[in-house]
């Protein structure tokens, strides 16, 4: 056991190995006897939670918690789902990674929140993360001793932005100059089919068929938008083939949008394409993306392509069912959704309503003098 102090700090600290870990805390007390009592303290606790009644794994730092929980669930979730656990935790390890499992209580977890909020983050970014805590905590026995006093930030829930006519214009032309050739594909498929922008990355040409006009996705965020088929309208259909003509030797295996570099000066230059890899996915079109956007004067997220051919859709007065399929919404996902998106479409509410009529709509309704009360 070592009791130390910080430099410009009066109070004492502890450091001792328990389980093959370094257990390093304050004792928040300026008294060296008391110091070391809480040492004593603390390490009997953990001897107690280690063979006693609790759990071994509850005597766990949460770095090595969190390192085992990830180990897990890697072997049933999506590499994806895996990178956005692994992100969520570059920010829960700073302040919890050197804290027991047992230690966390519902104070640091709200502390936790506002400091990210402090920070930038949004409460939905925020939520998620603490949804990555909940599941280590649980794990671990911990998370049903503070859930009761744990909230989830409030988030608005905004659909997005649907883009006017006049800003895809505007758009789809600043895309046609840009010196990445694949984004104004990537932003007319986006808009022509509502696919998610992962599973317009990663499409290969052996999911694309041209010749019966659809495309089937790959991977999907849900196990209804996995293997669905999306029909490929004459916008869609015309972009594919042009860009197949431009990868004359792509094979099944390839990626429709490859990595590739270009170059060139200025955003008005388009430049030559090199080190082409169709093997390869493009890893994200953000610059190009961006630059494309102040070009167009239009404030819209990638996401917001999808908002858009999902509102449009709907307006033109396509059943929620057919729409759902189309995007890919799991049923809870549809479900939420059709709040979402309930005041779209009102046309088609109306035509769906005066279906009902039936034959009554074609005579009179009869009508009866009021009879009065006696």
């Amino acid at each position: 056991m070592a009791l130390f102090r910080y430099k410009n700090s009066n109070n004492w600290w502890y450091e001792f190995q328990f389980a093959g870990q370094r257990i390093r805390e304050s004792t928040k007390t300026s008294s060296k006897r008391l110091a070391a009592d809480a040492e004593r303290v603390r390490r009997r606790q953990m001897e107690e939670g280690f063979n006693g009644v609790k759990k071994r794994d509850k005597a766990k730092l949460f770095i090595i918690a969190a390192e085992d929980w990830l180990t897990i669930k890697s072997l049933t979730l999506a590499t994806s789902s895996i990178r956005i656990e692994r992100h969520n935790l570059k920010h829960l390890l700073p302040r919890f990674g050197r804290q027991l499992v047992t230690d966390i209580e519902a104070s640091d977890v709200s502390a936790y929140q506002m400091a990210r909020l402090q920070a930038g983050a949004s409460p939905k970014t925020v939520n998620l993360e603490i949804g990555t805590l909940r599941a280590i905590l649980r794990r671990n026995r911990r998370w049903s001793e503070i859930q009761m006093d744990v909230r989830m930030l409030p988030t608005r829930d905004d659909i997005g932005h649907a883009l006017t006519l006049q800003e895809e214009e505007r758009l789809l032309a600043a895309c046609a100059v840009s010196r990445s050739r694949l984004l104004q594909p990537a932003v007319v498929l986006a808009l022509s089919s509502a696919m998610r922008y992962s599973e317009i990355r990663l499409l290969t040409w052996g999911q694309v068929d041209l010749n019966s006009a659809a495309l089937t996705v790959g991977k999907s965020k849900t196990a209804a938008g996995t293997d669905r088929v999306i029909p490929l309208n004459s916008r869609a259909l015309a972009t594919l083939n042009a860009l197949a003509v431009q990868f004359p030797d792509r094979c099944d295996k390839h990626y429709v949008f490859p990595t590739e570099k270009y170059g060139g000066f200025g955003d008005e230059f388009k430049a030559g394409f090199y080190d082409t890899d169709p093997t390869r996915p493009v890893g994200d079109w953000k610059e190009a993306w961006e630059a494309a956007k102040r070009r167009a004067k239009v404030t819209c997220r990638f996401h917001d392509l999808r908002h858009t051919a999902c509102t449009r859709m709907l307006e033109g007065g396509v059943p929620y069912p057919v729409v759902a399929s189309i995007m890919g919404w799991s049923a809870a996902t549809a479900i939420r959704m059709s709040k979402r998106y309930g005041h779209i479409g009102q046309n088609a509410h109306l035509l769906a309503v005066a279906c009902l009529e039936g034959p009554v709509a074609s005579r009179e309704i009869p009508t009866r003098e009021p009879v009065a009360l006696q």
